[in-house]
């Protein structure tokens, strides 16, 4: 019986995986594959194919050999995507192992595009330096990869527990031994398991203005700050450049693919104004100021000169067509959305946290892979490489972190951070007794999302990061415990409060992180900002 009297709470699995993308079923996967399986559950709060990997458009990067590519230059081209705070030992380990479980993949059934020769087609995406983004359906790479991985899951693992949703962790003489969660039915219960796998995405919920679903709130952040599992690099929140401006939310991507084949971007006048193969942050960046400058809420992306489009993007076409687009003769309007998190838990090169017991891969984590800004097309990698490596250290019996990646910011004597200096920690509070807010978790997640994207977005301030802080101060002192919607505006609150204390604490501009008061990089802020624990929403 449960706690509270209802049935039985599910397990005790030997792992539990809580997320089902593209890391947490990789992971699933591989565990599920060895030889002496372990008892292994996935717990999502959504279906099983309900996650943040199926909107992921441009695909996978990878040097797959037979061409001029290289390892060296996709390790190149990641350290200088990151702006100079990547780990790049665990960038070294994304692009060596990344090739293997790319093919893997393929092995499960994925299908990527192929030329008329056979070869596997490849893209060129901002910051890359050649064509190596292996791509499915054109544009719809993350529900092939997700469609692969969820039939191989289904067929291998122990138990699926959709609709669940994770609360928070559940820890005991200094181990994590499960979670609480909320069954479908509403009920809180402990899942024991001797592995806890954070699995669970980012966090674009945090903005008005997103690529990613709504079942993006940042749960698996939330539930380690809550713990005080050491959280690093959360300022560096990565707004893709060209999301379609359309009141559809989430935003549909327009994939870096299409710069890629010679898409130009302009401005209200027509004019070019930013190179369009530049990084993420880059071009972000410049729309920003461009916007600001003409008055806009959006530029143009003018694909009117590629070739056969909707045989190249048949799903973006598509899309466009369902907003009475031909990009054959219009312009596309496009402006940044908030997309990806680049940092998260922090971890080693096997998934470890600093929480014995507890690990986490993909957007959740940060490894070191990436820095300061995510390079285009890295991010369905990292959760292959490092989910499989997480899977294997966890069949090998690892317990605890090792002094390796991002984890060297954080273990005392590992050497330090970035150029051996100690990562500063940022401490975070709700200050004073705020007002209450409404109680009302929609219309409260609303006002949270509308303060984020004007005071901690593309371009920020410090008083438009102490804006945004009063509102989520003000937010987290009328929180209720009560239902998902209540649980997911506790998580958003808890990484907003992470994201606007570092935002605020980082006195320069550096990759997915740009301060109008403070406009360049400096080199004294080379250094991971890390977070020991949020006090906040307490359940």
């Amino acid at each position: 019986m449960s706690p509270t009297g209802g049935p039985a709470p599910p397990g005790p699995f030997d792992v539990l995986v809580v997320g089902s993308g593209v890391a947490g079923l990789s992971a699933a996967v591989r565990l599920a594959d060895s030889p002496d399986a372990p008892n292994v559950g996935i717990l999502t709060k959504g279906e099983l194919a309900q996650s943040t990997t199926r909107w992921a458009q441009g695909g996978v990067a990878a040097v797959l050999g037979g061409d001029e590519d290289s390892t060296d230059l996709h390790l190149a081209d990641t350290l200088a995507a990151g702006a100079g705070l990547c780990d790049i030992d665990a960038v070294r380990v994304l692009v060596d192992e990344g090739p293997a479980r790319v093919s893997e993949l393929i092995a499960l059934g994925a299908a990527f595009d192929r030329e008329a020769s056979g070869a596997l087609a490849r893209a060129r995406e901002g910051g890359h330096s050649r064509p190596r983004v292996v791509h499915a359906g054109g544009a719809a790479t993350g529900a092939e990869v997700e469609r692969a991985l969820v039939e191989a899951t289904r067929s291998s693992a122990g138990a699926v527990l959709e609709r669940w949703f994770a609360l928070d962790l559940v820890v005991s003489d200094g181990v994590c031994r499960g979670v609480t969660a909320r069954s479908p039915e509403g009920q809180v219960v402990e899942v024991r398991a001797g592995h806890v796998v954070l699995a669970t995405g980012g966090a674009g919920q945090l903005y008005a203005v997103t690529t990613n679903p709504a079942e993006a709130t940042g749960d698996g952040v939330a539930m380690a700050l809550r713990a005080g599992v050491p959280v690093a690099d959360i300022e560096f929140v990565q707004f893709h450049p060209t999301a379609l401006h359309h009141p559809a939310m989430p935003r549909p991507l327009i994939s870096e693919a299409l710069r890629g084949h010679g898409a130009l971007l302009r401005d209200g006048r027509g004019a070019r104004f930013v190179d369009e193969l530049a990084p993420r942050d880059v071009v972000s960046r410049a729309m920003a100021e461009r916007m600001a400058a003409e008055g806009s809420d959006h530029l143009w992306l003018d694909a009117t000169g590629l070739a056969d489009f909707s045989v190249r993007f048949p799903t973006i076409a598509a899309s466009l067509a369902q907003v009475g687009l031909d990009p054959s003769v219009d312009w596309l309007p496009i402006a940044p959305a908030a997309h990806h998190l680049s940092g998260g838990v922090v971890t080693d090169l096997v998934g470890a946290s600093a929480l014995p017991g507890l690990w986490a891969v993909g957007e959740t984590a940060c490894t070191g892979v990436h820095g300061a800004n995510r390079l285009a097309s890295n991010s369905l990698l990292e959760g292959m490489v490092f989910g499989v490596r997480m899977a294997e250290a966890v069949l090998a019996g690892t317990v605890g972190p090792s002094p390796t990646g991002a984890m060297r910011s954080v273990l005392e004597g590992a050497g330090g951070d970035i150029d051996g200096r100690p990562a500063p920690s940022v401490a975070l509070g709700w200050p004073g007794s705020p007002p209450p807010g409404s109680g009302d978790p929609a219309k409260d997640r609303d006002r949270l999302q509308r303060a984020m994207t004007a005071g901690a977005g593309v371009v920020r301030d410090r008083a438009s990061l102490a804006e945004a802080g009063r509102v989520v101060s003000e937010l987290a002192g009328g929180w209720r415990a009560g239902g998902v919607a209540a649980d997911e505006l506790a998580n958003l609150l808890t990484v907003a409060a992470a994201v606007v204390s570092s935002a605020a604490e980082r006195a320069e501009s550096r990759g997915a992180h740009t301060r109008s008061d403070f406009p360049d990089p400096d080199p004294t802020w080379r250094c991971r900002l890390v977070h020991r624990g949020v006090p906040g929403p307490t359940r």
